[in-house]
């Protein structure tokens, strides 16, 4: 049975005259890097802020290691979680140092020899008497999630990490994440509506829209979903598919002319087996899906686009 950090089932939030959640499941593995991907204004930052106890779901329930939100002991695996929510939590006219040292204070840590690590996993061990407000985005970025490791938490949330970042901080926080799950074994939600950076460092994905998961699954699977095949449109595919199906190879229909075969076939003798079921090759193009374009096809072109 597989162990999972984060549990929600039917969740809805509800504002005045506006539904943000509606009744969204989702199920996080430990050990995962889960990539919550959805447009802007789809409910990613409302269920973060749900997780991390700021607001309260309308109805519905989750589960944090096991424990559900109703219950009192949800402040206690809450105290297992890190996050970052919108914007990061610093004090600009405070060093790296300083903030962190700040964090460890309301965390009650009895010293602060954790500060050191911290700093440098994060990248910022040289940035000395420099305040937060001169830092750049990036920076400011790997402080906040500095600031949310100080609790030493097995579950890390961040909420559009690379927002606004430019390709080097992209980077830096790609590197970061996966260096926290890979050696600190730190489950980490990342929500981004930047599709093909989350395609580099998901092992698990949620796709959101309108409030709900529309699809759950892993990278493997989206992988097998996204794989390369060749696109050929022709005159009958049902003909098309047979004649496919009787060379050993994998086909499948797309629409009433447009057929996807997934290994690599001699067009010549595909010719020839069309020729004898009175179907034509009218186009042949390469196909590789991306996270975008699979987003696309789940939820559809954006109206407002």
């Amino acid at each position: 049975m597989e162990y999972y950090v984060l549990q929600a089932k039917e969740l809805y939030k509800k504002y005045k005259g506006f539904t943000a959640l509606n009744g969204l499941t989702i199920n996080v593995p430990r050990g995962a890097i889960y990539g919550l991907v959805g447009r802007n204004g789809a409910g990613k930052t409302t269920l973060i802020r749900l997780i991390c106890g700021l607001q309260f779901p309308t109805k519905g329930e989750y589960e944090l290691y096991g424990i559900k939100n109703t219950d009192k002991d949800i402040i206690q695996s809450r105290k297992k979680m890190g996050a970052v929510v919108e914007t990061p939590a610093i004090y600009m006219n405070m060093t790296a140092r300083e903030n962190l040292m700040q964090q460890y204070r309301i965390l009650g840590q009895p010293d602060f020899s954790g500060i050191d690590e911290i700093l440098e996993l994060i990248g910022l061990t040289d940035t000395g008497k420099k305040k937060a407000k001169n830092f750049s985005l990036g920076m400011r970025q790997r402080l906040g999630i500095g600031v949310a490791l100080c609790g030493n938490p097995d579950f890390l949330v961040l909420d559009e990490p690379i927002n606004g970042l430019d390709p080097q901080g992209i980077v830096e926080i790609r590197e970061l994440i996966l260096k926290l799950n890979k050696e600190r074994k730190i489950t980490v939600l990342v929500s981004s509506h930047i599709l093909d950076e989350l395609a580099k460092l998901a092992t698990h994905y949620g796709f959101v829209d309108k409030g709900k998961i529309v699809r759950e699954l892993s990278a493997e699977e989206l992988e097998a979903e996204c794989r390369k095949c060749t696109r050929y449109t022709v005159t009958d595919t049902k003909a098309f598919a047979d004649a496919v199906a009787e060379m050993g190879f994998e086909c499948k229909i797309v629409d009433d002319s447009k057929a996807d075969v997934y290994d690599k076939v001699n067009i010549t003798q595909l010719v020839t087996a069309l020729s004898e079921k009175n179907c034509e090759i009218l186009n042949v193009q390469e196909q590789d899906e991306s996270l975008e374009g699979f987003f696309i096809s789940l939820v559809g072109e954006e109206s407002n686009a």
